[in-house]
């Protein structure tokens, strides 16, 4: 009998989402803007959670960031998600805080402030997934 691969929780991409998604899959990060009092934000809504607007655009972002909050997973929710990793709250240049997973460094040296960049990983079923690593100017 062959051994079942476990599966991660796959995202459910909406029509109101599919802007968001489709730039993971191309490889950048989406935001909703404003136009009517120039804000970002994070996660996508029908209005805008800064002046109620509804004139909401679809636009690229730096992908840059801060560490604002973190934790360390030492035990993943199934075989799926190898533990430990670490999950954070991070701030975009542009304002909006996002959660995230912060790959490709060790969990212990992971610090509030540290300064980040976005990457994608292929999450299965045709899905990209924004992650964050240490941002390569900052590197100690």
């Amino acid at each position: 009998m062959d051994a079942v691969e476990p599966r991660k929780i796959q995202p459910r991409p909406t029509q109101l989402t599919e802007p968001y998604w489709q730039g993971c899959r191309e490889g950048e990060l989406r935001l909703q803007f404003c136009p009517d009092c120039d804000q970002f934000q994070f996660y996508p809504r029908i209005i805008c959670s800064h002046c109620g607007g509804s004139s909401l655009e679809w636009r690229a972002v730096s992908g840059l960031g801060s560490i604002d909050s973190f934790t360390v997973v030492q035990r993943g929710i199934s075989a799926a998600y190898e533990a430990p990793y670490v999950v954070a709250l991070v701030r975009l240049a542009e304002g909006p805080v996002m959660m995230s997973q912060i790959v490709d460094m060790e969990p212990e040296k992971v610090a509030v402030g540290m300064a980040v960049q976005v990457g994608f990983v292929d999450w299965g079923d045709q899905h990209h997934l924004p992650v964050f690593r240490q941002r390569e100017d900052s590197a100690q």
